[in-house]
């Protein structure tokens, strides 16, 4: 459990800190990188979280496609306040100089606690539990591109590295706080009170938006990409692999 926390800490602000060595208006390396992160979180999605969310607790099986949707559209919302920044997009207008995006960042705490939130470690949450570490490289990995979004963000707005950082380490403790609270604080009243099935619907729904909206904007004009397609397949063949090991 503590190896999750730990890595999820780690990647946020690893990804923070490549902004030191990479220019941040050089983000083509980070296309591949978005499209196998958004290849395998669709299909984890898919072939883990829904059966899940609709197996967990059969009572309101029924009931679970509402929470996809909220996620679904409560994504696209949080997407209105954090300018895409949950799938590499880097926005600065010069009004904004000097500001710090309190809304930006808020909206991606929410996203990251609500995606670390779902990663319970206990024999009720089977489903979850044998995938456990496959949710949590995607989570992971669809992190590195929106910590360094982030940070390229920040460093646009306020030009210091030292004043954006406290604003880094802050989203990279979001998930890890998600994970605490799921597995320490609420636990019990999550698997028991059924609530654990309608919060992997919501975070499925989320997952939805960002995965799809990823793979539609790598090939904005239709064209055949070959490094994205790798990518895409590669993404797409470790998610479906999990089931295998």
């Amino acid at each position: 459990m503590w190896f999750a926390v730990f890595l999820l800490f780690l990647t946020v602000m690893g990804a923070g800190w490549l902004t030191r060595l990479v220019p941040t208006a050089r983000t083509a390396w980070m296309k591949p990188l978005l499209a196998f992160s958004g290849a395998y979180l669709f299909t984890l999605t898919i072939m883990h979280l829904l059966p899940e969310a609709l197996s967990a607790n059969p009572s309101i099986s029924h009931r679970i496609g509402y929470f996809v949707l909220a996620g679904f559209f409560g994504q696209l919302l949080l997407e209105v306040f954090s300018q895409g920044v949950e799938h590499g997009h880097v926005h600065y207008h010069t009004s904004h100089a000097g500001r710090v995006p309190f809304l930006l960042l808020f909206s991606l705490v929410l996203h990251s606690f609500l995606e670390g939130s779902i990663l319970v470690k206990s024999p009720e949450a089977a489903g979850v539990g044998q995938s456990f570490y496959a949710i949590l490289a995607g989570i992971a990995l669809h992190h590195i591109p929106a910590a360094f979004a982030l940070m390229a963000a920040l460093l646009l707005r306020l030009n210091s590295f030292q004043r954006a950082f406290p604003y880094l380490v802050l989203f990279a403790l979001a998930g890890p706080a998600g994970i605490v609270v799921s597995n320490y604080v609420v636990l019990e009243d999550l698997l028991q009170g059924g609530w654990y099935a309608a919060l992997l619907g919501l975070v499925a729904g989320n997952f939805l938006h960002v995965s799809t909206t990823i793979l539609f904007e790598t090939s904005p004009e239709h064209h055949l990409n070959l490094p994205k397609l790798a990518a895409t397949v590669a993404g797409c063949a470790l998610a479906l692999a999990v089931d295998l090991v």
